[in-house]
């Protein structure tokens, strides 16, 4: 009879109690994350006419969080296990909303990447802490699947909520206002969080190794700099000998680990088919959607002439699908399997990416709004899945290390995205051809043409932003096109690599 009422006692001891509420502060973070990502790209045309900066600067603008983001998880996250993943989470949402002021306010081009980059510091505590908490919190392998699909609505909501109060943010106010709303978030997410969060860290952690760490910040920083030049300016001896340092930083950062006691991360999980499979496909998808995304709200605002608070409501489709195919991703990587799941999911947002090669100046909104449903609910069920399989494929004690290899794979593909696809963008568009008098400064950027072309004669303005109007369209469809290339791919990475992979349905 003993023997019988032991595994019920056992199942109702991981239920935590406040799980759910616990939950609700973990969401606020990831909501404070995903709505920063969002509207500075919709803030991107005001950023443009108000500091002026160059091609390149917009770009650093654009991706220096992520450069500083990515450098950082993996140390952040092994941070969380060791000092706790509640006072390092709180700790960071404290000064990422402190940070946020200091973007708000930035007056020159310069000012405004290191806020940026400032705020990538503090971005990247918050991210692996949610994730790792959610892990410790629910051990029932069902509920951790539906905390981890709300976990990735949220992300995908904030997507949504991001444009659209941005939007209206930005008709009625100037564009650092965006930034500002941070801070309200982060003011909830702290006061409630100090009362509901569980403190949970690694009993037996070891040293926070700071050769490590600087092993990863140099390795991660250096690579995808390269990455970014070569792209930019071709393979030069300055890009060439970053990535070598970017390289060899890495490399010395995996021969570290490997010979730790206890290492900062234990390269053993790369051995795991699915670990590797979900952190690979998730750095490919997101390189193959973040530069096309990165240039969406242009391309709303500045080509198709749309309302700040209009774009951001175009781009309502994408959220509400990843939504939607977040909250039953679980269940159907469950009824069918995770290879499905994740590769058909895959296959669907390549598919999207593919149709919008047929965006003009004039494409009507149907096409678009039901491609990026599809991108929505294809990203929502790929992304959730392999968060998942992550979270499962680690002991609680590394759920930190572990949740930040993950985000890692996301930033780092949003970085090399905005680089690659976003210098393909940016390399079309300056080569535009446009009326006598047109000031070189129009090459730099759409919002540069737009703003040279209120001070030009209507026929040479109308010529002008013609030209310039077709020549970044042009950019997007090939961006769109090496974008779909890149998503294909990676659902057949995935359907390779997550073979025989399932979620755990105990509980």
């Amino acid at each position: 009879m003993t023997s019988t009422l032991q595994p019920a006692q056992s199942t109702e001891a991981v239920k935590r109690p406040g799980r759910w509420l616990a939950l609700s502060v973990l969401v606020l973070a990831v909501l404070l994350v995903a709505v920063d990502a969002t509207v500075l790209g919709l803030a991107t045309p005001y950023i443009s006419e108000d500091l002026h900066p160059s091609g390149t600067q917009l770009l650093w603008i654009g991706d220096v969080y992520s450069f500083v983001i990515a450098g950082l998880l993996v140390s952040m996250g092994s941070l969380g296990d060791r000092i706790g993943r509640k006072r390092i989470l709180l700790g960071g949402a404290t000064a990422f909303g402190a940070l946020s002021v200091l973007n708000a306010y930035a007056t020159t081009p310069g000012l405004m990447i290191l806020a940026r980059a400032l705020l990538g510091v503090a971005g990247a505590t918050l991210m692996p802490a949610t994730l790792a908490l959610i892990r410790n919190i629910f051990h029932d392998a069902r509920e951790r699947s539906l905390a981890v699909g709300i976990w990735g609505a949220t992300a995908s909501a904030g997507t949504a909520v991001g444009p659209i109060a941005g939007g209206f943010l930005l008709e009625h106010f100037w564009w650092g206002s965006v930034f500002l709303i941070n801070l309200p978030v982060m003011v909830v997410l702290v006061l409630v969080g100090i009362r509901t969060l569980p403190e949970s860290r690694n009993p037996r952690p070891g040293p926070w190794d700071l050769g490590s760490v600087l092993l990863s910040l140099v390795g991660m920083i250096a690579l995808v700099y390269a990455v970014k030049e070569a792209a930019t300016h071709g393979v030069t001896g300055t890009s060439l000998g970053t990535g070598l340092l970017g390289a060899a930083a890495l490399y010395g950062f995996v021969r570290r680990q490997l010979t730790m006691p206890v290492p900062l991360l234990d390269m053993r999980l790369f051995r795991r088919r699915g670990f590797s499979g979900a952190v690979l496909a998730d750095l490919l998808t997101v390189l193959g959607m973040s530069g096309l995304v990165f240039f969406l709200s242009q391309y709303l605002q500045l080509v198709q002439g749309r309302r700040p608070f209009e774009a951001g409501l175009a781009e309502l489709p994408a959220a509400v699908g990843a939504v939607a195919a977040g909250l039953v991703a679980g269940r159907a990587a469950r009824r069918f399997s995770v290879r499905t799941v994740v590769s058909g999911g895959l296959a669907a947002v390549g598919t999207a990416l593919a149709a919008l090669t047929t965006l003009g100046q004039s494409t009507g909104y149907p096409v678009l709004g039901a491609a990026l449903l599809v991108v929505g609910v294809g990203a929502g069920f790929s992304f959730t899945v392999t968060a998942d399989v992550i979270l499962s494929s680690v002991p609680k004690d590394q759920a930190g290390a572990a949740s930040a290899v993950s985000e890692t794979a996301y930033e780092l593909g949003a970085a090399l995205g905005i680089a690659l696809l976003g210098s393909v963008v940016t390399g079309v568009y300056r080569d535009f051809t446009g009326p006598a008098g047109t000031p070189a400064g129009a090459h730099e950027s759409l919002g540069a043409a737009v703003e040279a072309a209120a001070d030009m004669p209507a026929h040479q303005a109308e010529t002008l932003l013609t030209a310039a109007r077709d020549s970044f369209v042009h950019g997007l469809h090939l961006a769109s096109a090496a974008g779909s290339a890149v998503l294909l791919a990676a659902a057949a990475v995935a359907w390779f690599l997550l073979r025989n992979q399932e979620l755990d349905s105990a509980g």
